[in-house]
């Protein structure tokens, strides 16, 4: 597979969408009665799909067709002034700024759409049929949500995510298409890694407000030195596996790694809320136990499903590994549920989990 490296507008691309991220990840720690109201974590996650939705798309067309050339810098430079508008419209109060949400999301995307039409009329055979295929059929997802302008209350937002829902699984109806112009798999896995590098930063800066929250004793200290272990061992685990586990030779669809790396990433945004909240002990000692492990589970199962794919044959997994792992988390949730434990210890038990997730199967 020929050699293809991220630009540097692509990583001034991704900035953009740390901002973005973070203004969505902090809709969890909205705390009310000892709980996260199911508001906010679906407000989380209808704000959160398309973040991630815009970024996937316009990273699988210079997956695909990009190159650095005048046309290509003129369409992101474009796309960044949709995602600042985006970015700016996130908020707990979503009503107040709908229209403009819309006008970033939907710009956003219609420029991807835009792409694919446009070098549709350069690349011939099956990248020419890809192209058009994509350029097309994403514009009926686009209509649709663009609908949701002449709908009020909750009859809007079913609209636009309807159109969301439409735009996501386009890909998968034109599977016929996307397999005869398969992913460039290094540079995919390149892409996701650096935007996985994004939410892991977003548990660093969780450890700061732990930090700078508290006057500094051995319990704080143990706390933050136990969760800074705790993400290192995730980190080594994911990138070690990126790097060292993975057939880049492989040339698909890339629909495990797209799709399998949402519920990757809503799980470390609730890592780096759980963090915190276990720290400052705001929610109710079992609610916070059923986050944290539950997000700690949603990663482990997902970075299973991907990485088991994409891995070597002779480094994939046995359902013995899995076994292990899934009881060992099984067994410090149901230790914690009966014996309350301090926040260090759960977060050292956690660390302990992902040392053992690295050493299996890295």
């Amino acid at each position: 597979m020929p050699e293809k490296k991220v630009t540097w507008l692509e990583l001034f691309y991704d900035l953009l969408f740390v901002a973005a991220v973070s203004k969505a990840s902090h809709v969890l720690l909205h705390v009310e009665s000892g709980t996260i109201p199911l508001e906010y974590l679906l407000k989380f996650i209808l704000m959160f799909i398309p973040i991630w939705w815009a970024w996937v798309g316009q990273s699988l067309f210079v997956n695909r067709f990009g190159q650095d050339m005048f046309s290509h810098r003129i369409f992101i430079i474009l796309q960044l002034l949709f995602v600042l508008i985006m970015t700016a419209s996130l908020s707990v109060n979503f009503d107040a700024y709908y229209i403009s949400f819309l006008i970033g999301y939907v710009g956003l995307r219609a420029v991807t759409a835009f792409q694919y039409l446009f070098i549709s009329k350069i690349e011939k055979g099956n990248r020419q049929r890809t192209a058009r295929y994509l350029g097309t059929r994403f514009w009926i997802g686009l209509v649709i949500s663009a609908l949701s302008l002449f709908f009020d209350a909750w009859v809007r937002y079913i609209v636009l995510y309807a159109g969301i829902a439409v735009d996501i699984l386009i890909p998968f109806f034109g599977r016929k298409y996307l397999v005869k112009s398969p992913i460039h798999t290094p540079h995919l896995l390149e892409r996701f890694a650096l935007f996985t590098l994004i939410l892991f930063g977003e548990s660093v800066v969780s450890i700061l407000a732990v930090l700078q929250s508290s006057s500094w004793n051995w319990k704080t200290v143990g706390f933050a030195l136990f969760t800074f272990l705790f993400i290192i061992a995730m980190w080594w685990q994911y990138f070690d596996n990126v790097e060292k586990k993975v057939d880049q030779t492989l040339e698909t669809a890339g629909q495990t790694i797209i799709y399998g790396h949402l519920p990757i990433y809503v799980s470390l945004c609730m890592i780096a809320a759980s963090i915190q909240m276990l720290f400052l002990e705001q929610v109710s000692y079992p609610f916070t136990l059923c986050l944290v492990f539950g997000s700690v589970l949603l990663y482990f199962l997902s970075t299973s499903l991907v990485f088991h794919q994409y891995r070597n044959a002779q480094d994939r997994l046995g359902w013995r590994h899995f076994i292990l792992m899934f009881g060992l988390l099984v067994a410090f949730f149901i230790l914690n549920w009966y014996i309350t434990m301090p926040n260090y210890l759960v977060v050292g038990e956690l660390m302990t989990f992902f040392a053992v997730y690295a050493k299996v199967t890295t």
